[in-house]
Protein backbone atom coordinates (compact mmCIF):
# COMPACT_ATOMS: atom_id res chain seq x y z
CA UNK A 1 0.00 0.00 0.00
CA UNK A 2 1.14 3.64 -0.43
CA UNK A 3 0.84 6.35 1.98
CA UNK A 4 1.18 10.03 1.27
CA UNK A 5 4.24 12.00 3.16
CA UNK A 6 2.08 13.56 5.44
CA UNK A 7 1.10 10.43 6.56
CA UNK A 8 4.68 9.06 7.16
CA UNK A 9 5.16 12.82 8.54
CA UNK A 10 2.42 11.82 11.13
CA UNK A 11 3.38 8.21 12.05
CA UNK A 12 7.42 9.70 12.66
CA UNK A 13 5.97 12.84 14.94
CA UNK A 14 4.48 10.51 16.75
CA UNK A 15 7.44 8.94 18.02
CA UNK A 16 8.88 11.89 19.55
CA UNK A 17 9.83 12.74 23.21
CA UNK A 18 8.05 16.66 22.55
CA UNK A 19 4.27 14.67 22.59
CA UNK A 20 5.57 12.52 25.71
CA UNK A 21 7.04 15.76 27.73
CA UNK A 22 3.78 17.64 26.83
CA UNK A 23 1.50 15.07 28.27
CA UNK A 24 4.10 14.82 31.47
CA UNK A 25 3.42 18.60 32.08
CA UNK A 26 0.06 18.34 31.99
CA UNK A 27 0.26 15.18 34.62
CA UNK A 28 2.37 17.28 36.95
CA UNK A 29 -0.85 20.17 37.01
CA UNK A 30 -3.46 19.71 39.89
CA UNK A 31 -5.88 17.02 39.26
CA UNK A 32 -8.76 20.49 38.41
CA UNK A 33 -6.44 20.97 35.51
CA UNK A 34 -5.63 18.19 34.18
CA UNK A 35 -8.93 17.21 32.93
CA UNK A 36 -9.12 20.59 31.20
CA UNK A 37 -6.06 20.41 29.65
CA UNK A 38 -6.00 16.93 28.29
CA UNK A 39 -9.38 17.81 26.09
CA UNK A 40 -7.40 21.27 25.17
CA UNK A 41 -4.41 19.15 24.12
CA UNK A 42 -6.23 16.29 22.43
CA UNK A 43 -8.86 18.83 20.77
CA UNK A 44 -4.92 20.69 19.35
CA UNK A 45 -4.00 17.30 18.38
CA UNK A 46 -7.09 16.56 16.35
CA UNK A 47 -7.56 19.18 14.87
CA UNK A 48 -3.89 19.40 13.58
CA UNK A 49 -4.40 16.36 12.03
CA UNK A 50 -7.75 17.23 10.55
CA UNK A 51 -6.09 19.93 8.83
CA UNK A 52 -2.94 17.43 7.35
CA UNK A 53 -5.51 15.57 6.13
CA UNK A 54 -7.45 18.26 4.21
CA UNK A 55 -4.02 20.04 2.94
CA UNK A 56 -2.38 16.26 2.03
CA UNK A 57 -5.49 15.56 -0.12
CA UNK A 58 -5.49 19.37 -1.71
CA UNK A 59 -2.41 18.40 -2.88
CA UNK A 60 -1.63 14.75 -3.10
CA UNK A 61 -1.84 12.99 -6.83
CA UNK A 62 -4.12 10.34 -7.09
CA UNK A 63 -2.04 8.50 -10.24
CA UNK A 64 -2.92 4.87 -12.40
CA UNK A 65 -0.88 2.30 -11.26
CA UNK A 66 -0.11 -1.38 -12.68
CA UNK A 67 -2.45 -3.74 -11.59
CA UNK A 68 -5.69 -5.47 -12.23
CA UNK A 69 -7.08 -7.63 -14.59
CA UNK A 70 -10.61 -7.46 -17.17
CA UNK A 71 -12.24 -10.41 -18.10
CA UNK A 72 -14.62 -10.14 -20.97
CA UNK A 73 -17.19 -11.96 -22.63
CA UNK A 74 -17.75 -12.35 -26.64
CA UNK A 75 -20.26 -14.40 -28.69
CA UNK A 76 -18.27 -16.22 -31.38
CA UNK A 77 -15.63 -18.03 -32.48
CA UNK A 78 -12.34 -16.19 -33.45
CA UNK A 79 -11.76 -16.79 -36.73
CA UNK A 80 -9.86 -13.93 -38.47
CA UNK A 81 -7.74 -12.11 -35.63
CA UNK A 82 -6.76 -9.77 -38.32
CA UNK A 83 -7.53 -6.43 -39.32
CA UNK A 84 -7.51 -7.41 -42.87
CA UNK A 85 -10.42 -9.80 -42.63
CA UNK A 86 -11.85 -9.27 -39.81
CA UNK A 87 -15.90 -8.83 -39.64
CA UNK A 88 -17.19 -10.43 -36.53
CA UNK A 89 -17.27 -8.81 -32.84
CA UNK A 90 -14.61 -11.62 -31.84
CA UNK A 91 -12.87 -11.01 -34.48
CA UNK A 92 -12.70 -7.42 -34.72
CA UNK A 93 -12.71 -7.16 -30.64
CA UNK A 94 -9.28 -9.25 -31.03
CA UNK A 95 -7.70 -7.19 -33.39
CA UNK A 96 -8.24 -4.08 -31.53
CA UNK A 97 -6.06 -4.95 -28.91
CA UNK A 98 -3.46 -6.83 -30.67
CA UNK A 99 -2.88 -4.65 -33.26
CA UNK A 100 -2.20 -0.59 -33.48
CA UNK A 101 -3.36 1.51 -36.72
CA UNK A 102 -1.19 4.45 -38.47
CA UNK A 103 -4.25 6.81 -36.12
CA UNK A 104 -6.29 5.96 -33.65
CA UNK A 105 -9.59 7.70 -31.56
CA UNK A 106 -8.31 9.62 -29.01
CA UNK A 107 -9.83 10.28 -25.55
CA UNK A 108 -11.86 13.01 -26.62
CA UNK A 109 -13.25 11.72 -29.82
CA UNK A 110 -10.87 13.06 -32.46
CA UNK A 111 -8.31 11.30 -34.61
CA UNK A 112 -4.95 11.09 -33.13
CA UNK A 113 -1.51 10.00 -34.32
CA UNK A 114 -0.62 6.19 -32.86
CA UNK A 115 1.86 4.67 -35.41
CA UNK A 116 1.91 7.82 -37.49
CA UNK A 117 4.26 10.37 -35.88
CA UNK A 118 2.26 12.92 -38.32
CA UNK A 119 0.21 12.84 -41.37
CA UNK A 120 0.02 15.87 -43.60
CA UNK A 121 -2.98 16.37 -46.58
CA UNK A 122 -1.75 18.14 -49.65
CA UNK A 123 -3.87 21.21 -50.49
CA UNK A 124 -5.51 19.12 -53.11
CA UNK A 125 -6.64 16.84 -50.26
CA UNK A 126 -5.72 14.01 -52.81
CA UNK A 127 -1.93 13.00 -51.19
CA UNK A 128 -1.94 12.47 -47.52
CA UNK A 129 2.09 12.02 -46.31
CA UNK A 130 2.50 9.99 -43.44
CA UNK A 131 6.41 9.07 -41.54
CA UNK A 132 6.19 6.96 -39.06
CA UNK A 133 7.10 6.95 -35.31
CA UNK A 134 11.12 5.26 -34.85
CA UNK A 135 10.36 3.12 -31.82
CA UNK A 136 7.69 1.12 -32.47
CA UNK A 137 7.92 -2.48 -32.41
CA UNK A 138 5.77 -5.99 -32.71
CA UNK A 139 5.41 -8.47 -30.50
CA UNK A 140 8.09 -10.34 -31.46
CA UNK A 141 10.46 -7.19 -31.52
CA UNK A 142 10.86 -6.54 -34.77
CA UNK A 143 10.69 -2.74 -35.42
CA UNK A 144 7.16 -1.65 -37.52
CA UNK A 145 8.43 -0.02 -40.70
CA UNK A 146 7.06 1.72 -43.80
CA UNK A 147 7.13 -1.98 -45.74
CA UNK A 148 4.60 -3.25 -43.00
CA UNK A 149 2.41 -0.23 -43.63
CA UNK A 150 2.36 -0.77 -47.60
CA UNK A 151 2.41 -4.75 -47.11
CA UNK A 152 -0.79 -4.50 -45.51
CA UNK A 153 -2.22 -1.77 -47.53
CA UNK A 154 -1.75 -3.23 -51.05
CA UNK A 155 -2.54 -6.84 -49.11
CA UNK A 156 -6.24 -5.39 -48.40
CA UNK A 157 -6.07 -3.96 -52.55
CA UNK A 158 -5.87 -7.77 -53.44
CA UNK A 159 -8.66 -8.88 -55.25
CA UNK A 160 -7.81 -12.25 -55.14
CA UNK A 161 -8.26 -11.78 -51.02
CA UNK A 162 -11.78 -10.08 -50.72
CA UNK A 163 -10.84 -8.23 -48.22
CA UNK A 164 -14.37 -6.80 -46.33
CA UNK A 165 -12.25 -3.31 -46.25
CA UNK A 166 -10.99 -3.20 -49.79
CA UNK A 167 -13.63 -0.89 -50.95
CA UNK A 168 -12.13 2.01 -48.78
CA UNK A 169 -8.84 1.50 -50.48
CA UNK A 170 -10.20 1.21 -54.30
CA UNK A 171 -7.56 3.51 -56.70
CA UNK A 172 -5.27 4.42 -53.49
CA UNK A 173 -1.91 5.01 -54.69
CA UNK A 174 1.05 3.64 -52.04
CA UNK A 175 4.36 4.99 -51.99
CA UNK A 176 7.18 4.03 -50.31
CA UNK A 177 9.58 6.88 -50.12
CA UNK A 178 11.80 6.13 -46.94
CA UNK A 179 12.43 3.38 -44.15
CA UNK A 180 9.28 5.58 -42.20
CA UNK A 181 7.90 7.73 -44.85
CA UNK A 182 4.83 6.60 -47.28
CA UNK A 183 2.61 8.92 -49.55
CA UNK A 184 -1.30 7.65 -50.01
CA UNK A 185 -2.30 9.42 -53.04
CA UNK A 186 -6.31 9.45 -54.02
CA UNK A 187 -8.00 9.80 -57.10
CA UNK A 188 -9.82 12.22 -56.02
CA UNK A 189 -9.88 14.11 -52.61
CA UNK A 190 -11.99 12.60 -49.90
CA UNK A 191 -12.25 14.11 -46.48
CA UNK A 192 -13.44 10.98 -44.61
CA UNK A 193 -10.84 8.87 -46.11
CA UNK A 194 -8.63 9.34 -43.07
CA UNK A 195 -11.03 7.23 -40.80
CA UNK A 196 -9.51 4.93 -43.00
CA UNK A 197 -5.59 4.84 -41.02
CA UNK A 198 -6.96 3.79 -37.95
CA UNK A 199 -7.01 -0.07 -39.73
CA UNK A 200 -4.73 -2.29 -37.77
CA UNK A 201 -0.99 -2.87 -39.15
CA UNK A 202 -0.07 -6.66 -40.37
CA UNK A 203 4.10 -7.47 -39.62
CA UNK A 204 5.29 -8.19 -43.07
CA UNK A 205 8.01 -10.40 -42.14
CA UNK A 206 5.64 -13.10 -41.21
CA UNK A 207 3.01 -13.24 -44.02
CA UNK A 208 4.86 -11.71 -46.96
CA UNK A 209 6.08 -15.51 -47.53
CA UNK A 210 2.58 -16.91 -47.54
CA UNK A 211 0.69 -17.10 -51.75
CA UNK A 212 -2.18 -15.17 -51.51
CA UNK A 213 -4.57 -17.94 -51.16
CA UNK A 214 -3.55 -20.13 -47.86
CA UNK A 215 -3.36 -16.68 -45.80
CA UNK A 216 -7.17 -16.90 -44.91
CA UNK A 217 -5.97 -20.37 -43.64
CA UNK A 218 -2.86 -19.77 -41.85
CA UNK A 219 -2.48 -20.02 -37.91
CA UNK A 220 -1.30 -16.76 -37.96
CA UNK A 221 -4.94 -15.40 -38.22
CA UNK A 222 -5.61 -17.05 -34.66
CA UNK A 223 -1.93 -16.69 -33.27
CA UNK A 224 -1.70 -13.16 -34.31
CA UNK A 225 1.63 -11.07 -33.30
CA UNK A 226 0.85 -7.13 -33.88
CA UNK A 227 2.16 -3.75 -32.09
CA UNK A 228 -1.31 -3.08 -30.31
CA UNK A 229 -1.38 -2.51 -26.36
CA UNK A 230 -1.57 -6.43 -25.42
CA UNK A 231 -0.16 -9.80 -26.66
CA UNK A 232 -0.82 -13.07 -26.41
CA UNK A 233 0.04 -14.33 -23.67
CA UNK A 234 -1.85 -18.28 -23.83
CA UNK A 235 -4.18 -19.69 -25.80
CA UNK A 236 -7.95 -22.06 -24.42
CA UNK A 237 -9.22 -24.48 -26.23
CA UNK A 238 -12.09 -26.37 -25.73
CA UNK A 239 -13.08 -30.35 -26.52
CA UNK A 240 -13.84 -29.35 -30.11
CA UNK A 241 -10.79 -27.92 -30.48
CA UNK A 242 -12.35 -24.41 -31.00
CA UNK A 243 -10.79 -21.23 -28.64
CA UNK A 244 -12.63 -20.61 -25.62
CA UNK A 245 -10.16 -18.25 -24.38
CA UNK A 246 -6.87 -16.15 -25.25
CA UNK A 247 -5.14 -14.89 -22.21
CA UNK A 248 -3.46 -11.28 -23.25
CA UNK A 249 -0.46 -9.67 -21.06
CA UNK A 250 0.74 -5.78 -21.83
CA UNK A 251 2.56 -5.05 -24.53
CA UNK A 252 4.80 -2.25 -23.96
CA UNK A 253 3.34 -0.57 -27.39
CA UNK A 254 3.79 2.89 -28.96
CA UNK A 255 0.88 4.48 -26.36
CA UNK A 256 3.03 3.21 -23.36
CA UNK A 257 2.52 -0.37 -21.18
CA UNK A 258 -1.12 -0.69 -20.25
CA UNK A 259 -1.90 -0.24 -16.44
CA UNK A 260 -4.01 -3.57 -16.62
CA UNK A 261 -2.03 -6.37 -15.89
CA UNK A 262 -3.94 -9.16 -17.66
CA UNK A 263 -7.01 -9.26 -20.17
CA UNK A 264 -8.81 -12.48 -20.27
CA UNK A 265 -11.28 -12.84 -23.14
CA UNK A 266 -13.64 -15.43 -23.34
CA UNK A 267 -15.97 -16.72 -26.05
CA UNK A 268 -19.74 -18.14 -25.85
CA UNK A 269 -21.39 -19.77 -28.46
CA UNK A 270 -24.98 -17.65 -28.22
CA UNK A 271 -26.15 -14.59 -26.61
CA UNK A 272 -28.07 -17.76 -23.87
CA UNK A 273 -24.71 -18.72 -23.03
CA UNK A 274 -23.08 -15.25 -22.23
CA UNK A 275 -26.07 -14.24 -19.99
CA UNK A 276 -25.77 -17.83 -18.27
CA UNK A 277 -21.63 -17.17 -18.09
CA UNK A 278 -22.63 -13.17 -16.52
CA UNK A 279 -24.94 -14.43 -14.39
CA UNK A 280 -22.10 -16.94 -13.30
CA UNK A 281 -19.96 -14.05 -12.75
CA UNK A 282 -17.42 -16.33 -15.20
CA UNK A 283 -16.63 -12.13 -16.95
CA UNK A 284 -17.18 -9.32 -15.39
CA UNK A 285 -17.44 -6.90 -18.51
CA UNK A 286 -19.20 -7.28 -21.89
CA UNK A 287 -20.65 -5.34 -25.11
CA UNK A 288 -22.97 -8.00 -26.19
CA UNK A 289 -25.34 -8.16 -23.06
CA UNK A 290 -29.34 -7.97 -24.31
CA UNK A 291 -31.07 -5.26 -23.72
CA UNK A 292 -33.78 -7.31 -21.83
CA UNK A 293 -30.69 -8.21 -19.26
CA UNK A 294 -29.66 -4.48 -18.61
CA UNK A 295 -32.37 -3.61 -16.00
CA UNK A 296 -31.41 -6.05 -14.19
CA UNK A 297 -27.61 -4.94 -13.96
CA UNK A 298 -27.03 -4.26 -9.99
CA UNK A 299 -24.99 -1.32 -10.42
CA UNK A 300 -23.77 -1.65 -6.88
CA UNK A 301 -21.09 -4.33 -9.05
CA UNK A 302 -20.73 -2.73 -12.28
CA UNK A 303 -20.58 0.25 -14.41
CA UNK A 304 -23.16 0.73 -17.71
CA UNK A 305 -21.52 2.61 -20.20
CA UNK A 306 -23.76 3.77 -22.88
CA UNK A 307 -22.83 5.97 -25.94
CA UNK A 308 -24.71 6.57 -29.36
CA UNK A 309 -23.03 5.28 -32.79
CA UNK A 310 -23.35 7.05 -36.00
CA UNK A 311 -26.30 5.20 -37.06
CA UNK A 312 -29.97 6.84 -37.52
CA UNK A 313 -33.15 4.18 -38.13
CA UNK A 314 -35.79 5.47 -40.23
CA UNK A 315 -38.46 4.93 -42.68
CA UNK A 316 -37.34 6.11 -45.80
CA UNK A 317 -40.18 7.19 -48.21
CA UNK A 318 -40.99 6.34 -52.07
CA UNK A 319 -43.02 9.63 -53.11
CA UNK A 320 -42.93 8.01 -56.73
CA UNK A 321 -45.00 5.35 -55.23
CA UNK A 322 -47.05 7.11 -53.55
CA UNK A 323 -49.75 10.47 -54.13
CA UNK A 324 -50.43 10.66 -50.33
CA UNK A 325 -46.73 10.45 -49.53
CA UNK A 326 -46.01 13.37 -51.87
CA UNK A 327 -48.31 15.67 -49.93
CA UNK A 328 -46.04 17.42 -47.05
CA UNK A 329 -48.98 17.50 -44.68
CA UNK A 330 -49.10 13.63 -44.75
CA UNK A 331 -45.43 13.34 -44.24
CA UNK A 332 -45.48 15.89 -41.31
CA UNK A 333 -48.43 13.76 -39.48
CA UNK A 334 -46.61 10.44 -39.80
CA UNK A 335 -44.19 12.04 -38.00
CA UNK A 336 -46.35 13.80 -35.58
CA UNK A 337 -48.08 10.56 -34.57
CA UNK A 338 -44.82 8.69 -33.47
CA UNK A 339 -43.80 8.40 -29.49
CA UNK A 340 -40.09 8.29 -29.76
CA UNK A 341 -39.48 8.36 -26.62
CA UNK A 342 -41.66 5.62 -26.12
CA UNK A 343 -40.58 3.60 -28.66
CA UNK A 344 -37.16 3.42 -27.52
CA UNK A 345 -38.05 2.46 -23.85
CA UNK A 346 -40.31 -0.43 -25.14
CA UNK A 347 -38.54 -2.08 -28.11
CA UNK A 348 -34.59 -0.39 -27.05
CA UNK A 349 -35.40 -0.86 -23.64
CA UNK A 350 -33.71 2.54 -23.20
CA UNK A 351 -30.79 1.90 -25.48
CA UNK A 352 -31.51 4.76 -28.00
CA UNK A 353 -31.66 8.37 -28.86
CA UNK A 354 -34.85 9.97 -30.47
CA UNK A 355 -34.05 12.55 -33.43
CA UNK A 356 -36.13 13.36 -36.16
CA UNK A 357 -33.29 14.36 -37.95
CA UNK A 358 -30.65 12.64 -40.51
CA UNK A 359 -27.85 13.16 -38.41
CA UNK A 360 -26.85 11.81 -35.17
CA UNK A 361 -25.77 13.15 -32.37
CA UNK A 362 -22.46 13.68 -30.38
CA UNK A 363 -20.41 13.55 -33.80
CA UNK A 364 -18.30 16.45 -35.32
CA UNK A 365 -20.17 19.18 -32.83
CA UNK A 366 -23.26 17.94 -34.80
CA UNK A 367 -26.59 17.75 -32.78
CA UNK A 368 -29.86 15.92 -33.54
CA UNK A 369 -32.06 18.37 -34.73
CA UNK A 370 -35.54 18.01 -33.12
CA UNK A 371 -38.62 19.79 -34.54
CA UNK A 372 -41.34 18.13 -32.00
CA UNK A 373 -43.64 20.57 -30.32
CA UNK A 374 -45.63 17.94 -28.11
CA UNK A 375 -45.84 19.08 -24.82
CA UNK A 376 -48.29 17.63 -21.41
CA UNK A 377 -51.22 19.32 -23.58
CA UNK A 378 -51.07 18.55 -26.80
CA UNK A 379 -50.21 14.88 -27.43
CA UNK A 380 -48.14 13.36 -30.70
CA UNK A 381 -51.92 12.50 -32.09
CA UNK A 382 -53.23 15.20 -31.27
CA UNK A 383 -50.44 17.16 -33.10
CA UNK A 384 -50.99 14.76 -36.22
CA UNK A 385 -54.54 15.00 -36.94
CA UNK A 386 -54.29 18.65 -36.90
CA UNK A 387 -51.23 18.47 -39.40
CA UNK A 388 -53.82 16.56 -41.66
CA UNK A 389 -56.89 19.10 -41.18
CA UNK A 390 -54.81 21.84 -42.40
CA UNK A 391 -53.54 20.02 -45.47
CA UNK A 392 -57.34 19.01 -46.43
CA UNK A 393 -57.83 15.79 -45.34
CA UNK A 394 -61.07 14.82 -43.68
CA UNK A 395 -62.30 11.71 -42.02
CA UNK A 396 -65.13 9.86 -43.68
CA UNK A 397 -67.36 7.62 -41.24
CA UNK A 398 -64.84 4.83 -40.73
CA UNK A 399 -61.90 7.48 -39.57
CA UNK A 400 -59.67 6.87 -42.89
CA UNK A 401 -58.56 10.20 -43.77
CA UNK A 402 -59.56 11.32 -47.80
CA UNK A 403 -58.45 13.94 -50.06
CA UNK A 404 -58.93 14.86 -53.76
CA UNK A 405 -55.23 15.10 -55.03
CA UNK A 406 -55.16 15.59 -59.09
CA UNK A 407 -58.40 15.20 -59.37
CA UNK A 408 -58.58 11.84 -57.89
CA UNK A 409 -60.14 10.60 -54.12
CA UNK A 410 -57.11 9.34 -52.20
CA UNK A 411 -57.32 7.57 -49.38
CA UNK A 412 -54.25 8.11 -46.84
CA UNK A 413 -52.78 4.46 -46.46
CA UNK A 414 -49.07 3.38 -46.20
CA UNK A 415 -47.70 -0.18 -46.64
CA UNK A 416 -44.68 -0.15 -44.20
CA UNK A 417 -42.00 -3.05 -45.93
CA UNK A 418 -39.50 -4.09 -43.46
CA UNK A 419 -36.16 -6.90 -42.33
CA UNK A 420 -38.13 -9.88 -40.45
CA UNK A 421 -35.61 -9.68 -37.86
CA UNK A 422 -36.74 -8.76 -33.90
CA UNK A 423 -35.55 -5.11 -34.18
CA UNK A 424 -37.88 -4.47 -37.27
CA UNK A 425 -40.70 -6.16 -35.96
CA UNK A 426 -41.33 -5.05 -32.93
CA UNK A 427 -40.32 -1.10 -34.16
CA UNK A 428 -42.77 -1.19 -37.59
CA UNK A 429 -45.25 -3.15 -35.30
CA UNK A 430 -45.15 0.14 -32.92
CA UNK A 431 -45.26 2.50 -35.80
CA UNK A 432 -48.36 0.55 -37.56
CA UNK A 433 -50.33 0.74 -34.35
CA UNK A 434 -49.53 4.69 -33.82
CA UNK A 435 -50.73 5.30 -37.40
CA UNK A 436 -53.75 3.44 -37.34
CA UNK A 437 -55.10 4.90 -34.49
CA UNK A 438 -54.13 7.97 -36.20
CA UNK A 439 -56.84 6.94 -38.63
CA UNK A 440 -53.72 5.43 -41.65
CA UNK A 441 -54.65 2.38 -43.53
CA UNK A 442 -51.73 0.53 -42.58
CA UNK A 443 -49.53 -2.83 -43.93
CA UNK A 444 -46.72 -4.75 -43.32
CA UNK A 445 -44.47 -6.95 -45.38
CA UNK A 446 -41.60 -8.31 -43.44
CA UNK A 447 -38.60 -10.13 -45.75
CA UNK A 448 -35.56 -11.70 -45.29
CA UNK A 449 -32.81 -9.51 -45.29
CA UNK A 450 -31.24 -10.71 -48.59
CA UNK A 451 -34.24 -10.23 -50.21
CA UNK A 452 -34.90 -7.43 -48.99
CA UNK A 453 -32.22 -6.01 -50.54
CA UNK A 454 -32.20 -7.51 -53.98
CA UNK A 455 -36.31 -7.52 -54.60
CA UNK A 456 -37.23 -4.52 -52.59
CA UNK A 457 -33.96 -1.96 -52.01
CA UNK A 458 -32.50 -1.84 -55.43
CA UNK A 459 -35.52 -2.41 -57.82
CA UNK A 460 -36.74 0.97 -55.07
CA UNK A 461 -40.02 -1.01 -54.91
CA UNK A 462 -42.01 0.33 -51.93
CA UNK A 463 -43.59 2.94 -50.56
CA UNK A 464 -42.37 3.23 -47.37
CA UNK A 465 -39.25 0.69 -45.58
CA UNK A 466 -37.86 0.74 -42.44
CA UNK A 467 -34.17 0.52 -42.60
CA UNK A 468 -30.86 1.89 -40.77
CA UNK A 469 -27.73 3.63 -42.47
CA UNK A 470 -24.97 3.89 -41.00
CA UNK A 471 -23.02 7.26 -41.62
CA UNK A 472 -19.69 6.09 -40.10
CA UNK A 473 -17.43 8.98 -37.82
CA UNK A 474 -17.29 10.87 -40.52
CA UNK A 475 -21.20 11.19 -40.79
CA UNK A 476 -20.85 10.92 -44.87
CA UNK A 477 -24.30 11.90 -45.86
CA UNK A 478 -23.41 11.75 -49.42
CA UNK A 479 -24.07 7.98 -50.33
CA UNK A 480 -27.96 8.69 -48.43
CA UNK A 481 -28.74 11.86 -50.12
CA UNK A 482 -27.14 13.28 -53.19
CA UNK A 483 -29.05 12.39 -56.14
CA UNK A 484 -26.70 11.12 -58.06
CA UNK A 485 -27.17 8.02 -56.04
CA UNK A 486 -30.51 7.64 -55.81
CA UNK A 487 -30.83 4.32 -58.26
CA UNK A 488 -29.20 1.65 -57.85
CA UNK A 489 -26.82 0.82 -56.66
CA UNK A 490 -26.77 4.08 -55.01
CA UNK A 491 -28.08 4.07 -51.34
CA UNK A 492 -30.32 7.10 -51.58
CA UNK A 493 -33.10 5.18 -51.05
CA UNK A 494 -35.40 7.80 -51.15
CA UNK A 495 -34.79 9.31 -54.42
CA UNK A 496 -34.12 12.48 -53.01
CA UNK A 497 -32.90 15.28 -55.34
CA UNK A 498 -32.36 18.36 -53.53
CA UNK A 499 -29.76 20.94 -55.83
CA UNK A 500 -28.95 22.96 -52.77
CA UNK A 501 -28.11 19.89 -50.62
CA UNK A 502 -26.29 18.47 -53.67
CA UNK A 503 -23.83 20.93 -53.38
CA UNK A 504 -23.48 21.16 -49.66
CA UNK A 505 -22.59 17.75 -49.42
CA UNK A 506 -20.13 18.25 -52.66
CA UNK A 507 -18.71 20.97 -50.66
CA UNK A 508 -18.82 18.34 -47.45
CA UNK A 509 -17.07 16.02 -48.83
CA UNK A 510 -13.43 17.62 -49.94
CA UNK A 511 -13.98 20.11 -47.22
CA UNK A 512 -10.56 20.11 -44.88
CA UNK A 513 -11.52 22.60 -42.35
CA UNK A 514 -13.54 20.84 -40.03
CA UNK A 515 -15.90 23.70 -39.00
CA UNK A 516 -16.34 24.45 -42.58
CA UNK A 517 -17.61 20.63 -43.22
CA UNK A 518 -19.94 20.76 -39.91
CA UNK A 519 -21.67 24.05 -41.43
CA UNK A 520 -22.22 22.45 -44.64
CA UNK A 521 -23.49 18.95 -42.75
CA UNK A 522 -25.99 20.92 -40.71
CA UNK A 523 -27.56 23.09 -43.56
CA UNK A 524 -28.05 19.70 -45.25
CA UNK A 525 -29.70 18.32 -41.86
CA UNK A 526 -31.96 20.94 -41.33
CA UNK A 527 -32.93 21.03 -45.38
CA UNK A 528 -33.89 17.13 -45.24
CA UNK A 529 -35.40 17.94 -41.95
CA UNK A 530 -37.89 20.72 -42.98
CA UNK A 531 -38.70 18.48 -46.22
CA UNK A 532 -38.87 15.13 -44.49
CA UNK A 533 -37.77 12.55 -47.40
CA UNK A 534 -37.78 9.97 -44.45
CA UNK A 535 -39.28 10.35 -40.96
CA UNK A 536 -36.42 9.80 -38.62
CA UNK A 537 -36.61 7.64 -35.43
CA UNK A 538 -33.89 7.00 -33.18
CA UNK A 539 -29.62 6.51 -32.79
CA UNK A 540 -29.05 3.68 -31.07
CA UNK A 541 -26.76 3.48 -28.44
CA UNK A 542 -23.33 1.09 -27.89
CA UNK A 543 -23.94 -0.47 -24.07
CA UNK A 544 -20.85 -1.67 -22.18
CA UNK A 545 -21.36 -3.63 -19.22
CA UNK A 546 -17.84 -3.29 -17.16
CA UNK A 547 -16.63 -4.05 -13.24
CA UNK A 548 -17.02 -0.94 -11.36
CA UNK A 549 -13.54 -1.44 -9.96
CA UNK A 550 -12.18 -0.54 -13.53
CA UNK A 551 -11.76 2.78 -14.89
CA UNK A 552 -12.08 3.73 -18.66
CA UNK A 553 -10.49 6.11 -20.76
CA UNK A 554 -13.47 8.32 -22.43
CA UNK A 555 -15.08 6.28 -24.51
CA UNK A 556 -16.81 8.70 -27.00
CA UNK A 557 -17.97 9.06 -31.02
CA UNK A 558 -16.86 5.52 -31.73
CA UNK A 559 -18.52 3.74 -34.44
CA UNK A 560 -18.51 -0.08 -33.59
CA UNK A 561 -18.28 -1.64 -30.84
CA UNK A 562 -14.81 -3.08 -31.17
CA UNK A 563 -13.57 0.99 -30.84
CA UNK A 564 -13.90 1.17 -27.17
CA UNK A 565 -10.49 -0.35 -27.17
CA UNK A 566 -8.77 2.15 -28.59
CA UNK A 567 -7.47 3.58 -25.58
CA UNK A 568 -7.14 0.75 -23.21
CA UNK A 569 -3.68 1.52 -22.13
CA UNK A 570 -5.35 4.41 -20.09
CA UNK A 571 -7.66 2.23 -18.81
CA UNK A 572 -6.76 0.77 -15.11
CA UNK A 573 -8.01 -0.67 -12.10
CA UNK A 574 -5.09 0.49 -9.22
CA UNK A 575 -3.95 3.88 -8.08
CA UNK A 576 -1.52 5.18 -6.16
CA UNK A 577 -1.23 8.47 -4.15
CA UNK A 578 1.81 10.45 -3.66
CA UNK A 579 2.71 14.29 -3.35
CA UNK A 580 4.50 15.06 -7.09
CA UNK A 581 7.44 16.20 -5.26
CA UNK A 582 7.75 12.16 -4.54
CA UNK A 583 6.17 11.23 -7.55
CA UNK A 584 8.38 9.04 -10.27
CA UNK A 585 7.28 8.87 -13.80
CA UNK A 586 6.42 5.26 -14.98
Amino acid sequence: MEYSVFTYVILFMARLALIDKALGLIERKPASDRFILRMLFFAFLGSSIYFGLIVNNSFVDISPSYGGVLTEGIIGTPRFVNPVLATTRADLDMSALIYSGLLKIGVNGELVPNIAEAVTISEDGRTYNITLKKDVRFHDGTPLTARDVVYTITLIQNPDLKSPVRGNWNGVIVEELGEYEINLVLEEAYTPFIENLTIGILPRHTWDELPIEQIPFSQLNTEPIGSGPFEIESVSYGVSGLIEAYHLAPFDAVSGRPNIDKVTVKFYKNESDLVEGFNKGEFSSTAQLPSTELSKINLNKYQVINEPLPRIFGIFLNQNKSAALRDESVRKALSLALDRGQMIDEILYGGGLPTESPVPSGFLGLESINLSTTSSTSTPLKQAREELVAGGWKQDDLGFWTKTIAGESVTLGVTLRTANTDLFDSTATYVAVAWRELGVEVRIEQFEQTDLLQSVIRPRDFEAILFGIDMSRAIDLYPFWHSSQKDDPGLNISQYANIEVDSLLEDALTEQDVALRIESVNKVANIITEELPAIFLFTPTFSYILDKDITTASITRISRPYERFMNIESWYAHTERLWPLFREDK
